[in-house]
């Protein structure tokens, strides 16, 4: 094939995709969900006891390096947005020590009641020694004494659950102790989704998921495939990237409905980066 006919292909195939993810997002706009949301309703996580809000206060949009879209904000401009979804009954704290968002979470945390609250961090640590040491370091910029929810964070290998068992023991001891109530993962291919579906140890799982498969692991129809056996084993399953790290800006209603339509996410975790963004996703959950 010549280069202009391939580029011509290429269009024409890109525009089919275009067409068609415009025609399922206008579906959903027309979509009625069979009941009212909001995002304050209090949900459970599987079976692992621990009540939060449906909506969780992500703090990492394009995190990583300690730094993230949030954490721009300052210590005093991400922890007083923090405490105004606070206000408006959001309980689900989401940090990560990639973010570098401890210390904002910590200042929140200081003027709320420490079990009001969910606080979710995650760790990128694989050795044992490092994810203990890490829970004790996570623990003081935090200023609490436990953890309700971590992670092992952006897990890509499909043997992780035999490969880093050092590790996860290690979690598994912190929650005997009453250092974290529960541990899991956020997985960022279809092979470490799968892997973590299958695992008992896993109890809560930060899935990727999006009506268009923006910064998915795979199509949706597979990823929804993984949860629902995540969901039918108890696991907690809470929803990351519920906007397509924002090629759903436009659309955000009928990506919230999407979300919602599933009943399958426990929770699902976004980051406003004012307070009028904040309202906004409060209301667009209650309009769902």
């Amino acid at each position: 094939m010549k280069r202009r006919e391939f580029i011509a292909s290429a269009a024409v195939g890109l525009g089919a995709v275009w067409l068609t993810r415009q025609s399922m997002l206008n579906a959903l706009a027309d979509t009625q969900l069979p009941r009212k949301y909001s995002a304050s309703d209090t949900v459970t996580l599987g079976n692992t006891g621990i009540k939060t809000s449906r909506l969780a206060m992500g703090t990492g949009t394009v995190g990583f390096g300690k730094h993230s879209n949030q954490t721009a904000l300052g210590i005093g401009g991400l922890s007083s947005l923090l405490l105004n979804g606070y206000d408006h009954g959001l309980r689900f704290f989401d940090a990560a020590d990639s973010y570098g968002s401890h210390p904002h979470v910590a200042a929140a945390l200081k003027q709320v009641p420490r079990d009001k609250v969910t606080i979710m961090t995650k760790s990128p640590s694989r050795a044992p020694q490092d994810m203990r040491a890490d829970l004790d370091r996570y623990r003081r910029e935090l200023g609490t004494d436990y953890l309700d929810v971590v992670l092992m964070h952006c897990v890509t290998e499909g043997n992780w659950t035999e490969q880093f068992k050092g590790a996860m023991d290690v979690l598994s001891e912190a929650k005997q102790k009453g250092i974290i109530r529960a541990h899991g993962c956020s997985c960022h291919t279809i092979e470490a989704l799968r892997a973590a579906a299958k695992s008992p140890w896993v109890e809560v799982d930060l899935v990727r998921i999006n009506p268009i498969g923006s910064y998915m692991d795979a199509d949706p129809d597979t990823v929804l495939g993984v949860i629902h056996q995540m969901k039918s084993s108890g696991k907690g399953v809470i929803g990351m990237k519920i906007l397509g790290q924002g090629e759903l800006r436009n659309r955000q209603s009928e990506a919230i409905k999407y979300a919602l339509s599933l009943n399958l996410l426990d929770a699902f975790t976004i980051g406003a980066e004012s307070k009028s963004e904040q309202d906004n996703l409060i209301q667009r959950l209650a309009m769902a």
